[in-house]
């Protein structure tokens, strides 16, 4: 099966690609196109998968440089020399050539690009990284590197959307001890329950520093089995593990 790959007019004439599970080797529950490394599917499928979406992007694996993510607020500059992948969940760079990538199965996966600069990022954002700034670290490791926040455009893609992600009032109390006006990115649930608008958190941290551009694609990742990964509905389904989709971005 051919690869499905999301893209954005926003992001213009930069190579890129929110990959869905779609023609990926993988079987079982990761049925797809599984890029986690850290998942418990077959590390050569893994490789067969990370390698299809290398082609896709018009290099080899070599090129690629990802993170090990912990939903913190770190963002660095991309390695041009292949090391272990540094501790952080956000990525920048300016060396043509160098994919940068993420692994989402429900957190947002956020793509950027400033070209009149040449330069690109990508960050990992949970609501704990979008929380604590991992958006705006972002950012700010791509203004070292020559951007303009006022240029940079920023798309979110595939993530858990409102609908479906349901929050109880710890969640909530920890927005509004940041923000007391954080309180509009939550609906009421059941019972005590709220339910998260995710998306639309991170394009108010998004717009609120000052990027010149951002959206959400709007495709939700509990909703649409066929074609992601979902944590959250993996752990509904009381399934033993779950795929993680790939989002990259190359100069």
């Amino acid at each position: 099966m051919t690869l499905e790959i999301i893209t954005s007019d926003a992001l213009g004439p930069v190579t890129h690609g929110f990959f869905t599970r779609r023609g990926g080797a993988s079987s079982g529950i990761f049925h797809g196109l599984n890029c986690g490394q850290s998942s418990s599917d077959q590390s050569e499928i893994v490789a067969i998968n990370r390698s299809r979406v290398a082609s896709a992007m018009g290099t080899d694996t070599e090129a690629m440089r990802g993170l090990r993510q912990v939903h913190s607020a770190r963002a660095v500059i991309a390695d041009p020399d292949r090391t272990p992948a540094p501790e952080a969940d956000g990525i920048v760079t300016d060396r043509p050539g160098l994919v940068l990538s993420v692994l989402t199965a429900d957190c947002q996966p956020v793509l950027f690009a400033d070209p009149e600069a040449g330069v690109i990022g990508a960050a990992h954002a949970g609501w704990r990284g979008a929380l604590d700034g991992v958006l705006e670290a972002t950012v700010e490791a791509m203004e070292t590197l020559g951007a303009e926040r006022g240029r940079v455009k920023a798309v979110i893609g595939p993530t858990i959307s409102q609908a479906a992600y349901e929050v109880g009032p710890e969640f909530l109390d920890a927005f509004v001890n940041e923000d007391p006006g954080n309180t509009r990115f939550f609906a009421n649930g059941a019972g005590d329950r709220y339910m998260f608008d995710l998306p639309a958190y991170g394009l108010h941290r998004l717009r609120s520093f000052g990027v010149g551009h951002a959206e959400w694609m709007r495709h939700c990742t509990y909703a649409d089995a066929d074609r992601f990964y979902s944590y959250r509905r993996t752990t509904h389904n009381g399934e033993a593990d779950y795929g993680r989709l790939i989002s990259t971005i190359r100069l």
